[in-house]
């Protein structure tokens, strides 16, 4: 309806504009037809003057400034005076003579001079008519903006964690929000404030938005989806009115879930480049959550791969407290993952093999390759799935789903040297740690305040370690290096310059160069001393995807 009004308004416009060139039209019209009508006596010369004379068809003539206007029964006729005898023709004819010769000349200005006097009042009275009508449409354009925006509508998600597999630790983290969702009253009891917001952060692909559907689902509870650039509008205000309505709705029908998918598109980090309507959206976003009552039963799951970008102010306490970081399938997750995506398939298929070739898929790759194994079998004639539709499958989905890391098999034994070298320098040096893995590179150490030199030196020898193994044991260095290295260089830097902790006042490139050589050298000796604790840690990545602090220390137990 509102795009039907627009046109019409347009149309309305047009129709203006429409008039304004047929009144012109008409003002020419009419100052044509007066020129016409005004003079059409045709001129003639002396020689045909005469003729006339001569043979008496002459019945009157007008002069009429420097010309003769000479009538004849039928016609009339136009000559310049001096052109003719006018002793002959005046003695002869009746004269008569036009008093203002300028007459026509005259009311031919008067009448051009009023249609150009109405033309202006046309224009002028179209325009700003024109002008109204835009306010009105510009006006109405941004009510109707916000009146056509989708409605906010709950969901009430039927998915479960039975239907999202291989994320256990995550399942874990997130059950106590579920049993605040199902009991509130419980927590109140106690006077225990859960965090108002929870951030889910991982790369594409894994499981997020399914994650948080699933946490809807497991506590019974309304589920309210936004995506982050469904707030990002051209007027100033419709996001932040969005926002609102979102919460609002949510608060209502509490205990809820609000999912913001992509959180960074509203939430990335304010700087020089200012953006009013995205910075407008933002502050009601963080007014909002400081605005929930401990008890409001509301809670807030954002999801996003961008976490460096999110601004520092929703991430302080109070907004989202928790961070949940949700990794690549390691072997054990995948083989669940799989299993869950073939329970309804007819199938033959040896899962742990097809497991062990998907390193680096995420949840949605195994589910496209599983779907498209499938697909394969159909074709093939056959009703069920076997191992080879998925080997057969694989190099499709890879090329297309190039965010996917597939590590062949020699690849898979480097980044098990790679990392499992990281992992002993790590525990060695005891440089706490989650879990390292073939698979899930990234290397989170814990953040504190106050950090000794000694610690961030055994920092810098954990990242370093992996290169140095890779070239002990291939007598080669590879470009998986390349992120780790630029961690090292970083933590120098600032040693050296930033925290002052070089022996000299005065620092240079040399100092840097100094100390990170004596870093090499050391690791390099650690781990010739270590090489068979390396060993047995890479065997047990290779086998397992993953290992904790603690199973590396027990493997060192074992041997020293």
């Amino acid at each position: 309806m509102q795009e039907i009004k627009r046109l019409m308004d347009f149309s309305i416009i047009k129709s203006k504009n429409s008039k304004i060139i047929v009144g012109l039209f008409f003002v020419l019209l009419i100052l044509i037809s007066f020129s016409i009508i005004r003079d059409t006596d045709k001129i003639i010369t002396h020689k045909e003057a005469n003729v006339l004379y001569k043979d008496d068809k002459i019945k009157k003539i007008i002069v009429d400034g420097d010309y003769l206007r000479i009538h004849t029964e039928n016609s009339s006729y136009k000559i310049y005076k001096d052109a003719i005898n006018k002793k002959a023709f005046f003695s002869k004819y009746r004269i008569e003579v036009v008093k203002d010769s300028n007459y026509y000349d005259i009311f031919s200005w008067i009448l051009l001079m009023i249609g150009f006097v109405f033309l202006y009042m046309l224009i002028k009275q179209s325009k700003l008519q024109q002008i109204k009508q835009m306010k009105q449409m510009k006006s109405t354009s941004k009510d109707d903006m916000f009146e056509d925006t989708e409605p906010i509508e709950a969901i009430h998600s039927n998915i479960t964690f039975a239907n999202v597999a291989g994320i256990k630790d995550v399942k874990d983290e997130l059950e106590e929000i579920i049993d605040f969702l199902k009991e509130p009253q419980k927590y109140r009891n106690l006077d225990i404030r859960l965090p108002k917001g929870v951030l889910l952060v991982g790369p594409p692909g894994v499981g997020k938005t399914l994650i948080s559907k699933a946490v809807a689902g497991e506590a019974g509870v309304p589920f309210f989806y936004q995506s982050g650039a469904s707030f990002v509008h051209i007027y100033v205000g419709m996001g932040a009115k969005r926002v609102n309505e979102l919460f609002k709705k949510a608060k209502q029908m509490a205990p809820s879930i609000i999912f913001i998918d992509e959180i960074d598109a509203v939430g990335k980090s304010r700087g020089e480049y200012r953006n009013d309507e995205r910075e407008a959206t933002l502050n009601e976003l963080l007014t909002q959550m400081d605005g929930f009552e401990d008890s409001s039963g509301v809670i807030v799951i954002g999801a996003t791969n961008k976490i460096d970008m999110l601004d520092d102010a929703l991430l302080r306490a109070g907004r989202f407290d928790r961070r949940i970081h949700i990794s690549l399938p390691d072997l054990e997750d995948r083989t669940k993952t799989l299993e869950l995506y073939l329970t309804k398939k007819p199938n033959e298929v040896n899962i742990k093999q097809v497991a062990r070739m998907t390193v680096g898929f995420n949840s949605a790759g195994l589910d496209t390759l599983t779907n498209e194994a499938a697909i394969y079998a159909m074709r093939k004639g056959r009703t069920i799935v076997e191992t080879s539709d998925f080997e057969a499958v694989q190099d499709k989905v890879l090329r297309g789903k190039r965010k996917i890391l597939s590590l062949t098999e020699e690849e898979r034994e480097i980044q098990a040297i790679y990392q499992g070298a990281k992992a002993v320098v790590a525990t060695w040096l005891d440089i706490e740690f989650e879990k390292i893995g073939i698979v899930n590179v990234g290397f989170a150490l814990p953040e504190h305040e106050i950090i000794s030199k000694t610690k961030l030196l055994s920092r810098i020898k954990v990242y370093l370690a992996g290169s140095i193994a890779t070239k002990i044991h291939y007598n080669e260095q590879f470009t998986n290096a390349s992120s780790d290295i630029a961690q090292a260089k970083e933590i120098v830097r600032k040693v050296i310059y930033e925290y002052g902790m070089s022996e000299n006042f005065i620092v240079s490139e040399q100092d840097e160069a100094q100390l990170l050589g004596q870093s090499v050298l050391e690791v390099n000796t650690l781990l010739n001393s270590l090489e068979k604790a390396l060993n047995e840690v890479a065997q047990y990545l290779l086998a397992h995807e993953n290992i904790t602090v603690e199973e590396c220390r027990d493997i060192l137990r074992r041997i020293f």
